[in-house]
């Protein structure tokens, strides 16, 4: 299993991945279940509460999310220069946020004396605690256990409550990660379980927005910092107004009386990113069935197989093609 999680993540090649995660059983995730006339939608709080903790916690920024009735989609993103400027003191810190740690560690935290070789071991561990708080397989573990014990106990029942290990797509570029954002934060309204995207609950454009109209972007979601310059701060290389507008606009395309609407007012996103107007319509609309690996322009696809040695590119014809 951590064999099959390294294919997938390749630091070397990108920071930003899409996880997904779903539920096992027939009983909902969240939303209303229509047999037994129960209502699962508290449910999606505890996922959002927990997911943006989380990011609070781990060296890990969370770019989108959206927890759907049986499933969850979010796009994470890997902070490893932070993580390296963290101190001991705060790595344990903030692991024992989460774990009680060992009896060492805890007698470094109260301040304890430790002789050199006690030491010596904190320090070790230590390290292990940094590369676990970069790591998005401990951090969807963390989410998705504490989801299963509450469910379960909610229940009333013990088992399997997620299909099992969570799905990674590795997002090679800024294309990708464009597209895959805005394939998440349009997936409830695809749904036709919210008609905007200002009233699509649970999702990380709700939240951007709710933000943006005090003229602010959420503190636990990784930020839009603007077009890419020399110092710039830490976050994603375009306007919010931008991105907004461009869920706004791809969502009204969705919809076959308004087709034609994009023609008219394509957003400059896209003409930066280097994406047709089709394309872009094709990627965020129907990206999770188009693509099932690493996702990106030819070019990375093919830097990150090479470091994966993977002989084949297995998606390489659709990101030339739609990536075009």
């Amino acid at each position: 299993m951590r064999l099959l999680w390294q294919q997938q993540v390749s630091l070397i090649d990108t920071c930003y991945y899409h996880c997904i995660s779903r539920c096992v059983r027939r009983a909902f995730l969240c939303g209303e279940d229509k047999l037994i006339g129960q209502s699962f939608e508290h449910r999606r709080c505890w996922v959002k509460d927990k997911l943006l903790a989380l990011s609070q916690t781990f060296a890990i920024d969370v770019c989108a999310y959206e927890v759907m009735s049986n499933h969850t989609h979010i796009v994470l993103c890997v902070d490893v220069e932070q993580a390296k400027a963290w101190s001991m003191h705060e790595v344990i810190t903030r692991w024992h946020q989460l774990f009680k740690g060992t009896l060492i560690t805890q007698q470094y935290l109260r301040g304890g004396k430790l002789i050199k070789p006690l030491q010596q071991i904190v320090e070790e561990t230590a390290q292990v605690y940094r590369a676990r708080l970069i790591d998005i397989s401990w951090f969807m573990r963390i989410l998705n256990e504490s989801i299963a014990v509450q469910a379960n106990k909610e229940d009333k029942c013990t088992g399997r409550f997620w299909e099992g290990r969570f799905k990674s797509q590795a997002l090679l570029d800024e294309a990708a990660v464009m597209a895959c954002m805005a394939y998440i934060d349009l997936n409830p309204i695809r749904a036709n379980i919210a008609t905007t995207p200002e009233n699509s609950l649970y999702t990380s454009i709700q939240q951007r927005i709710c933000a943006a109209k005090k003229a602010q972007q959420p503190k636990q979601l990784c930020p839009f910092v603007g077009n890419p310059r020399q110092n710039s701060p830490k976050g994603l290389m375009f306007e919010l107004k931008e991105y907004i507008e461009l869920v706004e606009l791809t969502g009204r395309c969705i919809r076959e009386d308004k087709r034609g609407y994009i023609d008219n007012n394509r957003p400059n996103i896209l003409t930066r990113l280097n994406i047709s107007t089709e394309n872009w319509l094709t990627l965020t609309t129907q990206f999770r069935k188009v693509f099932h690996g690493a996702v990106g322009h030819p070019e990375a696809l093919t830097e990150f197989c090479q470091h994966q040695h993977l002989k084949k590119r297995a998606a390489v014809s659709v990101c030339q093609k739609l990536f075009a």
